[in-house]
């Protein structure tokens, strides 16, 4: 069964950039599309970014557009959330999903059904 695993979490200064990594193990995760979520203390989680399996659709929710980037790497089995331009707001845990369905249509959580453990994100001077 598949399992992931985020990683490249921490804390970084307002308008900064940090690379997510979402790892991927026991199933190839080119065969699931990937989105990320996150869930800040005391909010309910969001869905920010997502990617289909074949063609690389992506999909962002407005709050990150035009600051993330979501990109996989099947060879190396992983999917990154590139994020720049980052202020406190975006300070939570973020989180990998797999949804089996080709493409998720958006970056609702609904019919993702494998999750990672979590990676901090901290934007604070």
């Amino acid at each position: 069964q598949l399992q992931l695993v985020e990683s490249g979490g921490g804390l970084v200064q307002p308008g900064g950039s940090l690379r997510l990594s979402c790892k991927g193990s026991r199933d190839t995760l080119a065969d699931w599309s990937i989105g990320w979520f996150r869930q800040a203390p005391g909010k309910k989680r969001e869905g920010i970014s997502a990617i289909s399996s074949s063609d690389g659709i992506t999909y962002y929710a407005d709050s990150v557009k035009g600051r993330f980037t979501i990109s996989r790497d099947n060879p190396k089995n992983t999917v990154y959330l590139q994020m720049t331009g980052l202020n406190a707001e975006d300070t939570a845990v973020y989180y990998c999903a797999a949804n089996p369905f080709d493409d998720p249509g958006g970056v609702s959580s609904v019919d993702f059904n494998t999750w990672g453990q979590g990676t901090q994100v901290t934007v604070s001077s």
